[in-house]
């Protein structure tokens, strides 16, 4: 027996097709792509990465798509400063900063610091004071729960949060910075943790459980109640909850299953859901208007 209604279905739309426009091609056992980290920045430039292809994008306005950056590493994660500087989660190489201008990528924290036990980062997020939180996910998962958070604080100090998450994947924190929410793609679960005023983790638990499919929860976005919305990788869905827990929403894909990541639009009005199986960027109307981005504060 369920414990809530079903959700609502919203439909989603292509709003561009990266793959087409920009005539990517599969490779032998390589696929023609993957679609992750979307992020707006204030001139409403929509970046994402390609992970395949050591590629950060920029999708403008008006559906152009421009190659911003290429370079040696595996993008997962993309999150934009105030500042407008950009902020890449490489797998490979840990979080990288890239200049928008020039297009240079260059180590902002390298792996070497997140030595020992580095796993392969995947996500991170800003918090308003400019604190940077990230996952270290790698191929964790429940035989091997030793996947871990960090913070990294605007005055430059690195702190281990977490180290026993079973594949931490998308991250992202509530209005009120009080709470923690993390994708556990192999959990699968999304787990929420206390954060208290002085920056210690309070209790730690799941907020929520996720069943079916290969995968799990992926990328994650808070709207401006403190509802959450998830995009489930294989199941070609984004789920929207309250600030509760309680179902209200599916976007179901109007394209392919791998749903990996998703972003509000500058006005909050929309989300934006990257889709690797097709190569393309999903757009919904959002029936709640979009937390704030950090992109768009003023520097």
């Amino acid at each position: 027996m369920s414990l809530y209604a079903p959700p609502k279905d919203l439909p989603s739309r292509v709003f561009v097709n990266v793959v087409e426009t920009l005539g990517l091609k599969a490779s032998g056992d390589k696929p023609h792509s993957f679609l992750e980290g979307p992020s707006f920045d204030r001139d409403g430039n929509l970046y994402v990465v390609n992970s395949y292809a050591g590629q950060i994008l920029r999708i403008r306005p008006d559906k152009r798509i421009d190659i911003a950056a290429q370079y040696d590493g595996i993008p997962n994660g993309l999150k934009i400063h105030k500042s407008g500087e950009i902020f890449v989660a490489d797998r490979r190489n840990g979080i990288m900063r890239m200049d928008p201008v020039s297009g240079k990528v260059e180590a902002f924290i390298g792996r070497d610091r997140l030595m020992p036990g580095y796993k392969g980062v995947n996500d991170l997020f800003f918090r308003s004071n400019g604190d940077l939180y990230f996952t270290d996910q790698g191929s964790t998962d429940l035989r091997d729960p030793t996947g871990r958070v960090f913070r990294y604080s605007a005055s430059g100090k690195l702190d281990l949060l977490l180290n026993n998450v079973p594949s931490p994947n998308g991250i992202v924190m509530n209005p009120a910075e009080t709470h923690l929410f993390i994708a556990v793609t192999f959990g699968p679960q999304v787990w929420r943790c206390g954060i208290l005023a002085d920056g210690s983790v309070d209790r730690l638990g799941a907020f929520q459980t996720f069943s079916g499919g290969y995968s799990g929860p992926d990328g994650l976005a808070i709207d401006e109640t403190g509802g959450l919305a998830v995009a489930v990788n294989r199941l070609g869905s984004v789920f929207l909850f309250d600030k509760q827990g309680e179902p209200t929403f599916r976007i179901r894909s109007a394209a392919g299953l791998m749903t990996t990541n998703l972003a509000y639009s500058p006005d909050r009005k929309q989300i934006y859901i990257t889709e690797s199986e097709t190569g393309s960027i999903l757009v919904a109307d959002a029936p709640v208007p979009g937390q704030r981005m950090y992109a768009t504060m003023t520097p």
